[in-house]
């Protein structure tokens, strides 16, 4: 196999967690803790570290310690027992199966979400086996029906949402595949041992598996997709600090808009995050976020379809996200045009 160094240091980060840690010296924002926030380290989330980095978020009186987590469903235990303010990750069932429990959480925003406009190779895609693709057998995700594909989280996961979009454009759903619960840092060894036919996953581990030649991109999401997002615990979302960290954090989403993104103050605060060269993250491809973070309830109804028909939901009809989205915090940010 080869090493393909700069790709296998990035994805290490990814898989090591890091130490949790306060994002400024400053004293505690009017004498509170600081906000914790539970997160998924990724280039996905460029605009928590770079709101970090740039001291955003102090400028809003507000002092963050990052807490590093797997996946998205291992932080909701955090906010339910009210060890952490704020997830910053990917949606899953069991952040649906919370609020079903009662548990009032708030949706107050999305992160990374596709943008085929940018011209680039987009940052998530679903990998086939190159042989399966190579022999015919599998042409188009259509083709995918009683394979086997790796997705981190597995069924509840996101990444379970993403192959469902795919596979629901090509006569399919989540329901029609053996779906196999792998991590992101597994599934190029996934696909080169033969034990999944196909994975879910975004880069890094794309570009490692391309580089291989043990998969081929057969399909990417829907244009505007977003699998993640910003949630805030009850308490958290009526207070002034959180006005504030979603400022913050608006603001360096703000200057990660085009070809900013790409700007050496831009990348370094992700690079430090991820503990790799800035090289490595340039190599990437592009991640965009809207303006002003806006949450996509829209998005969040159909995962919960995705999660409902995979029996990962014990509720037969969506949760109206009016009950549980908030988009005030993104309507109050000043946009430029």
């Amino acid at each position: 196999m080869k090493l393909h160094r700069p790709l296998l240091t990035l994805a290490l980060a990814l898989t090591v967690p890091l130490n949790a840690c306060g994002s400024d010296d400053g004293a505690e924002a009017g004498g509170n803790d600081p906000v914790c926030v539970a997160h998924v380290p990724s280039p996905l989330f460029a605009p928590l570290y770079l709101a970090q980095d740039k001291g955003y978020f102090k400028e809003e009186g507000v002092e963050i310690e990052l807490n590093p987590v797997a996946a998205g469903q291992d932080a909701v235990p955090l906010l339910s027992s009210n060890e952490c303010d704020v997830i910053v990750a990917g949606f899953s069932a069991g952040f649906f199966s919370a609020l079903d429990s009662g548990l009032k959480l708030k949706v107050v925003g999305s992160m990374s979400v596709t943008n085929a406009d940018e011209g680039e190779d987009p940052p998530a895609a679903l990998e086939v086996d190159s042989d399966l693709v190579d022999s015919g057998e599998v042409e188009s995700p259509g083709d995918l029906e009683g394979l086997k594909i790796g997705v981190a989280g597995g069924l509840g996961g996101s990444g379970a949402y993403l192959t469902d979009l795919i596979l629901r454009e090509h006569g399919l759903d989540i329901t029609d595949v053996e779906v196999s619960n792998i991590a992101n840092s597994d599934m190029p060894a996934g696909l080169k041992s033969g034990s999944v036919d196909a994975v879910m996953t975004s880069a890094p581990y794309t570009e490692i598996i391309e580089s291989d030649g043990d998969g081929i991109p057969l399909a990417t999401v829907p244009d505007g997709t977003s699998g993640t997002g910003i949630i805030f615990s009850e308490d958290f979302a009526d207070t002034d600090r959180a006005d504030g960290f979603f400022r913050a954090l608006a603001r360096a989403a703000q200057d990660l808009q085009g070809d900013a993104r790409r700007l050496k103050e831009n990348v370094q605060p992700v690079a430090d995050a991820m503990e790799v060269d800035p090289q490595v993250i340039l190599d990437l491809p592009v991640f965009t976020w809207l303006p002003n973070l806006a949450p996509l309830p829209d998005q969040l109804e159909a995962m919960q379809r995705t999660w409902i028909d995979a029996g990962q939901l014990q509720y037969d009809e969506a949760i109206d996200p009016a009950e549980y989205v908030d988009e005030s915090f993104a309507e109050s940010v000043e946009t430029t045009e």
